[in-house]
């Protein structure tokens, strides 16, 4: 089976086509151009680079956050509706695991930190054991000093990549002193080829999602639902 990954969560626009132990095709574009100018022509062309076609598809992935808003407003769109079209299934992946799921082959616990902004990160911990990567924390936001508190209590190293390092690695180092590692800069982003597969495993395993009700993990609220909220509170 075929699986069409899309992560749309960062600055940085990624699909792929798997197949159970292989991946087929991959494109990671990081320009200034939207993801809804980016997307689709990835896709195009990643269908094309594996020697398919759309109709040999056998599923779709694509990432549910946390990440920008935007993003995965776009993300969603475009896998939900390439579903529906195409008749596939359909599987969500956290943006976080499938950031953490290429170190799965390394032991120990993993911190994948994406930057949130307004000085907070979205932050979810894993154990590796072997192959198997195990969900400690799901996604939460919080700033560095918080999760560096919640880390330490493990007693533990732990490694940390993603986006949110270069911003957050000098308090993280200062808080956690040597139990703090860091994975290699090229670890910053999900890749599609990571959505893609936790989805082939989702959707072996029978697990898959209604295109017309999967919604994103955005976490915390938007900027507009936390004006909107305030302005309601005025009126009252």
């Amino acid at each position: 089976m075929y699986i069409l990954g899309i992560e749309a969560a960062t600055p940085v626009a990624a699909v792929a086509v798997v197949t159970t132990g292989k991946i087929m095709a991959e494109r990671m574009v990081n320009n200034r151009r939207t993801h809804s100018v980016n997307l689709l022509p990835m896709i195009r062309d990643v269908i094309a680079d594996a020697g398919l076609s759309k109709e040999d598809l056998g599923g779709i992935a694509v990432s549910v956050g946390p990440g920008s808003f935007t993003g995965l407003r776009i993300g969603m769109s475009t896998a939900k509706t390439l579903a529906q079209v195409l008749g596939l299934p359909l599987a969500g992946v956290p943006s976080l695991e499938a950031l953490a799921y290429p170190l799965s082959g390394q032991t120990g616990l993993i911190c994948p930190v994406l930057n949130a902004r307004k000085g907070e990160l979205y932050a979810a911990l894993f154990l590796n054991k072997g192959r198997e990567q195990k969900t400690l924390l799901p996604a939460f936001a919080t700033g560095a000093e918080k999760l560096a508190g919640l880390l330490l209590a493990y007693d533990q190293e732990v490694t940390f990549l993603g986006d949110g390092v270069p911003e957050y690695a000098d308090s993280l180092k200062e808080l956690m002193g040597g139990r703090a590692r860091f994975a290699p800069e090229c670890a910053s982003f999900p890749r599609g080829a990571a959505v893609a597969e936790l989805g082939l495993r989702r959707l072996q395993s029978g697990v898959k999602n209604d295109p017309l009700t999967l919604l994103p993990n955005y976490v915390r609220q938007s900027e507009a639902e936390i004006k909107w909220q305030e302005r309601c509170r005025n009126i009252e």
